[in-house]
């Protein structure tokens, strides 16, 4: 499962944020687009296997480790980095 905020979908840039599995947990991956909201419904869970039609930008950044962010958009932009 990774966590998508679906009404955020077709904005730009695209935000990827990989935290460490929690006990119990089963969502490691957060994406949304555009601008961020910290409000208790922006995210919604996903199975991965839809990122390929939700978000096929993002494929390729899934076997970064825990710890990792990227930026991206559509002119070609990419920023990926750890969190210390």
């Amino acid at each position: 499962m990774v966590a998508v905020a679906i009404s955020t979908l077709e904005k730009m840039p695209v935000y990827g944020t990989r935290i460490v599995l929690s006990e119990g947990g089963n969502i490691s991956w957060f994406f949304h687009c555009g601008e961020y909201s910290d409000g208790d419904d922006f995210y919604q869970p996903v199975h991965a296997e839809h990122l390929s039609e939700l978000l096929p930008s993002v494929l390729k950044y899934l076997r970064l480790p825990p710890g990792s962010k990227f930026i991206i958009d559509d002119q070609g932009y990419e920023d990926v980095w750890m969190v210390q």
